[in-house]
C-alpha cells in the first residue's frame, strides 16, 4: 500500500494489467453478482434528475424495474445501489445484437441526452474505493469473469491504472493522478 493525499491505494492497480474484453465476457460485470452496481449519496439524486432522458436508452424490462423499485435501491450492505432486472442484471443495462452488455446510462450521455457519464464504481471497474473516516482505501477487485481483461491487459501491456485513467481523474483530480502515475513508474524501477 502507498499513500497519496487521503487515499491508501493497492499497489495491485500499479502492478496488475486490465483491459476489458467484451468479445469474450460480453459485459458480464453488469448481469452477474448479487447486487447493483454500488452509488455515491451524490449519484442517487443525479440518477433522480435525469431518468426521464435516460429512459428511451432503456430495455423495458429495466424501466419497469426502476418504476417499481426506484432509480436506486438500498443494498442488503445498507449501500445505495443500483436496482436490477429479477435479481440479475443492472436495470440501466441493454443488450447489442451479439449479447454483449451496454450501458444505457452512458448511452443516453454519448449522446448528449444528460451530462453524467454514469455510476464512478462502474466507470473504475476493476477499481474499488472504500471511504473510511479518516482515508479512502483504492483496491483492485478481482472476479473471474475478469480473466479475459486480465490477458488482453498483459497482452496490450496496460497496468489497471491506466485503464482506468479518466475514471481515475474524474474521482480523484490530475494532480492525484500524476502523483499516482509518478509513484507506479518509480514502483516499476525498484
Amino acid at each position: 500500500m502507498f499513500q497519496i493525499a487521503k487515499t491508501l491505494i493497492s499497489e495491485e492497480i500499479i502492478e496488475n494489467d486490465f483491459v476489458c474484453n467484451l468479445n469474450v465476457c460480453k459485459g458480464a460485470c453488469c448481469v452477474d453478482g448479487a447486487s447493483g452496481a454500488p452509488l455515491d449519496d451524490d449519484e442517487t439524486v443525479i440518477l433522480d434528475d435525469i431518468i426521464d432522458a435516460v429512459k428511451p436508452f432503456l430495455r423495458l424490462e429495466g424501466i419497469k424495474a426502476i418504476e417499481e423499485q426506484g432509480t436506486f435501491v438500498k443494498g442488503d450492505d445498507g449501500e445505495w445501489e443500483t436496482p436490477l432486472v429479477n435479481n440479475n442484471e443492472c436495470a440501466y443495462v441493454t443488450f447489442s445484437e451479439e449479447g454483449i452488455t451496454k450501458c444505457g446510462l452512458e448511452e443516453a450521455y454519448n449522446s448528449g441526452a444528460t451530462n453524467w457519464k454514469k455510476p464512478i464504481s462502474c466507470h473504475m471497474y476493476p477499481v474499488r474505493i472504500r471511504e473510511y473516516s479518516e482515508f479512502t482505501a483504492v483496491n483492485y477487485h478481482k472476479w473471474e469473469i475478469c480473466d479475459a481483461a486480465c490477458s488482453l491487459g498483459k497482452e496490450l501491456k496496460v497496468p489497471i491504472y491506466k485503464f482506468v485513467k479518466e475514471a481515475l481523474i474524474r474521482k480523484f483530480g490530475e494532480a492525484w493522478y500524476k502523483e499516482l502515475s509518478e509513484v507506479a513508474e518509480e514502483h516499476a524501477k525498484s
